[in-house]
């Protein structure tokens, strides 16, 4: 699978987001404590995302494990951000393993990351992909299934919100591939949304900062464990979880 996490809150640097914790995402990638069956650790790759005022999203991703990458401790270390969203791989068996394969993936002030994985890729999905125009698919940052839930969550994005955005893709992938497991995480700098779908989740929210994460990154207070099939909103003071309340419906573009 994988495991991913958001964050917002204080200016940080965001080395020390993905290394600070007894259980950080940088520990994560070779002991998690939650792989539900997709995969023992999470080294084929990692990538990290985070806003900048004016200068919008920027990112930063590297095909090899996030503990071989001197960059973690040393540019990333230098980076500070208020808004961060990085992700640590497991790939799929038969998905390249590859830079532009790993999340987050960025466009415009969106960041994206999918801990899951759509079963019976790809024949699955076939009729699902064939809705969308040729050009998005040629624009695919990666020939995988996250790379294409990504594709389908940003068309979607353009015309209508977060929320609504991510639920009917996961109706859509679902009614398509019912073995699938979908945790998504998506940021815009202000806010977080995530869903829970096959796998596990995290939140811990207080007046100043907002964590969401496929397992807690400390043993501190406060984590809330999110049910399945949920949609998580966050942001520093706020935290919504409803249900997903999907209909497995015909594809769609």
């Amino acid at each position: 699978m994988c495991r991913h996490l958001g964050y917002l809150g204080p200016p940080r640097a965001v080395g020390e987001l993905l290394t600070a914790g007894t259980h950080s995402l940088f520990v994560q990638s070779w002991a998690p404590r939650d792989m539900r069956g997709g995969g023992t650790i999470n080294a084929d790759g990692f990538g990290v995302a985070w806003w900048d005022g004016a200068a919008g999203v920027r990112g930063y991703r590297n095909a090899a494990p996030i503990w071989s990458d001197p960059a973690v401790g040393g540019v990333l270390a230098g980076v500070r951000s208020g808004s961060v969203l990085a992700a640590v791989r497991s790939a799929t068996v038969g998905m390249p393993l590859e830079r532009a394969a790993c999340a987050p993936f960025e466009d415009g002030s969106w960041a994206f990351s999918l801990n899951g994985l759509i079963g019976g890729w790809p024949e699955s999905i076939a009729a699902l992909a064939e809705w969308l125009p040729a050009v998005e698919l040629l624009r695919m940052p990666a020939l995988t299934d996250s790379a294409l839930v990504w594709t389908l969550v940003r068309r979607r994005l353009v015309a209508g919100g977060p929320a609504d955005a991510l639920r009917s893709v996961i109706s859509d992938v679902l009614a398509a591939a019912p073995r699938s497991r979908l945790n998504l995480l998506l940021g815009d700098g202000s806010t977080l949304w995530a869903s829970t779908v096959g796998h596990s989740l995290w939140a811990r929210v207080d007046d100043a900062t907002a964590l969401v994460a496929s397992e807690p990154v400390d043993d501190g207070p406060g984590w809330i464990q999110v049910p399945d099939r949920r949609l998580v909103r966050a942001r520093p003071g706020q935290l919504e979880i409803t249900e997903l309340d999907i209909t497995e419906a015909e594809g769609r573009s």
